[in-house]
């Protein structure tokens, strides 16, 4: 038997060893998670899709480019999922769409399906993430997804070295900085040396650069402010630190078979169709101007009379209703009295403000004052977060991208960009709020058994 490794999109991959086919998040959507436009740009042949015969899928955590309904919608119902997360709100989602075999995965507990086991690993963030341990064929290899290794997973996977293949994430996103370009570092940074160190540690074969780097609109500023770490630039750094490991660039449809010996082509997955163009890489540009909030905004549809109504509604009350029920983090900027002015952008570019006082829990609207922290969003990706389940990575939001008096700059700059109230509001808490909308939308189409619905 042989091991074939095919990409699918992101952090999705489809293996394959002895007639049996695996699935590791796999995403059939672009743009996946509302609006991650894939990079290169790919097409899904969807009834093609709709007719695999997948022995199992495995979701490594929550985050909508990783379990997305509408993707999972197209699949066998009898497919088993295993899923990594600790709530229990999308095992019920995922049994809602009429999955019959939905599991919990717990850490070091493997998982035998056909030739495959499957084990998963402590990532660093354990309340969220999994990393997937795949051995088949007589090879290992090591899906880190889009997570960091914690240090005791690390001492164990470096018993298992050397490793045959690593998927390894290697982008620094930066959600945060394009939030607050204004206060943000915008250098071009180095391949951290902590990947270097770990890789080292796991003394692979084959590395492959894993999660793509999508871009947004085509309009969108974020399309050169995301990403900084090119393909060149990993593939450089990691091979000059590992001379024996080779890193592997595996495209959307892209397969190769890993034996112990070598690593070969294989042909494509039919169903995945790259379009254009493949062989492109993120175009980062630390000094790319931001554009001002308002003329973002002007780039949405107008909303309806009663969605602007929603939006404001939740403004003026929905919002510090909600803020009263949270708890603050020790160290918050809103600790101490703070005028907050939250202003939201209209599709014509005009602005209202939402102007608040706000210390510790409590928040109260106030007329006027000097303003100590600012921040800007269209109204239109407001009405997204509360109705369709927008994340915050395409929300546009704009934290304190103005220059305020010396007292406050000094005390801003400790700050944490998501203390802000307008992020702690809509996301915190939030859980499967992308998951849910996409159920509200199937259901509402029709596209589930009578019984379910």
């Amino acid at each position: 038997m042989s091991l074939t490794i095919s990409r699918i999109l992101h952090a999705g991959y489809l293996f394959e060893c002895g007639g049996t086919r695996i699935a590791f998040d796999p995403i059939f959507e672009n743009p996946f998670s509302r609006n991650c436009h894939a990079f290169p740009e790919v097409r899904f042949d969807l009834e093609q899709v709709r007719k695999l015969d997948l022995a199992a899928v495995f979701i490594s955590h929550f985050h909508d480019d990783h379990c997305s309904l509408e993707s999972l919608d197209l699949l066998d119902r009898a497919t088993p999922i295993y899923l990594y997360c600790q709530f229990d709100e999308l095992f019920a989602m995922i049994r809602e769409l009429g999955f019959e075999q939905v599991h919990p995965l717990r850490t070091d507990e493997a998982v035998a399906v056909g030739p495959f086991t499957v084990t998963p690993r402590e990532a660093l963030d354990a309340e969220v993430d999994s990393m997937y341990q795949i051995e088949a064929a007589g090879v290992k290899v090591l899906n880190v997804v889009d997570s960091w290794i914690a240090p005791p997973a690390l001492a164990g996977l470096a018993r298992a070295a050397p490793w045959d293949m690593v998927l390894w994430p290697f982008q620094t996103m930066r959600e945060i900085e394009v939030i607050a370009p204004m206060r943000a570092d915008h250098s071009a940074p180095e391949v951290p040396q902590e990947w270097i160190d770990q890789l080292r540690v796991l003394a692979p074969r084959y590395v492959v650069p894993s999660s793509c780097q999508f871009v947004q609109e085509p309009w969108s500023w974020y399309n050169h402010a995301m990403f900084p770490i090119s393909y060149r630039q990993f593939t450089a750094a990691v091979e000059s630190a590992l001379p024996a490991t080779r890193v592997v660039r595996l495209d959307p449809s892209v397969s190769f078979v890993l034996s112990a010996d070598a690593l070969t082509a294989a042909a494509p997955l039919s169903w995945v169709l790259p379009v254009g163009d493949q062989d492109v890489d993120y175009g980062y540009r630390p000094d790319a101007a931001p554009p001002p909030t308002a003329d973002i905004a002007r780039r949405f549809e107008p909303l309806t009379d009663a969605q602007t109504a929603l939006v404001m509604d939740y403004c003026r009350t929905g919002l510090p209703d909600k803020y009263r029920t949270m708890e603050l983090p020790e160290d918050s900027y809103f600790k101490k009295p703070r005028h907050w002015r939250l202003a939201v952008y209209d599709h014509t570019g005009a602005v209202a403000h939402f102007d608040y006082r706000v210390e510790g829990d409590a928040i109260e609207p106030v007329e006027d004052g000097a303003i100590t922290w600012l921040t800007e969003v269209s109204v239109a990706k407001i009405y997204a977060a509360l109705a369709l389940g927008e994340s915050l990575t395409s929300m546009y939001v704009r934290i304190n991208d103005t220059a305020f008096d010396a007292t406050t700059e000094e005390e801003i700059a400790d700050a944490d960009v998501v203390d802000d109230p307008l992020i702690r509001c809509l996301f915190n808490d939030a859980f499967g709020a992308y998951q849910a909308a996409q159920l509200r939308r199937l259901k509402s189409a029709a596209q589930l058994p009578r019984d379910v619905q």
